[in-house]
């Protein structure tokens, strides 16, 4: 075999090896076991990838949960390992996946997911709802407000159809609503809480940007003046 076709075939091998997806065969570590929760096993529909959520006491109230997606016999994590279950929603095409994490009393997180060789991966950086934050803060008309309790980013329902509930048109498995609430934890006492019931932003998977269509500006106005009485 001369030297140029052993090169060839070591490139060969090597695309192919950067090709295949990060996938672990032994799935979750030691100590870590399936919760029997139907209510938190979630299938793809297309039926090839299975949700499974697996939990760790380590006792004194420390309880760890790590997300498995399992396609045939191959397993790979959806990071971040975090202190509760989660719900997940995936596009109609199976190519994205939403986690909606809750992350403490009346708090809630976003991880956005995407397929890539084969396997589910991060789509973004930073989480989805510190991306919807930031957006909100972005904005003229909202960046004013600051909130820092029961910070909660919400996934609207309606992935699976494009959002036709709404009554709207959009392209199949190309935008998800995401639904900000939040209240102002610091306030004197017996007077109205200020805070953000349900503004409402679109997010685009194609492009990675948001937008606010005017479908949404009766409903975020009031959503901005929304008071808690105490």
């Amino acid at each position: 075999m001369t030297a140029s076709i052993r090169t060839a075939r070591w490139l060969a091998l090597a695309l192919m090896l950067a090709a295949a997806p990060a996938l672990a065969a032994s799935g979750p570590p030691p100590g870590f076991t399936v919760t029997d929760d139907a209510d938190l096993a979630f299938t793809s529909p297309d039926g090839a990838t299975r949700l499974e959520q697996y939990m760790k006491d380590n006792g004194d109230w420390d309880v760890k949960w790590q997300v498995w997606a399992r396609r045939g016999e191959q397993m790979t994590e959806l990071k971040p390992e975090q202190d509760y279950p989660a719900g997940f929603r995936f596009t109609s095409d199976s190519q994205w996946l939403v986690r909606m994490q809750k992350t403490g009393s009346g708090e809630q997180d976003l991880f956005l997911y995407r397929v890539e060789n084969g396997a589910f991966v991060s789509a973004t950086k930073q989480s989805l709802g510190d991306l919807a934050w930031a957006y909100f803060r972005s904005r003229p008309d909202t960046h004013k407000m600051k909130l820092d309790y029961h910070i909660s980013a919400n996934l609207v329902k309606g992935t699976e159809d494009a959002y036709r509930w709404l009554g709207v048109d959009w392209p199949s498995n190309r935008y998800l609503v995401i639904s900000l609430s939040g209240e102002m934890d610091k306030h004197p006492k017996n007077v109205a809480v200020k805070g953000l019931a349900d503004w409402k932003c679109r997010y685009d998977l194609t492009t990675g940007k948001f937008d606010v269509p005017k479908m949404f500006a009766k409903g975020n106005a009031e959503a901005l003046r929304w008071e808690i009485k105490r």
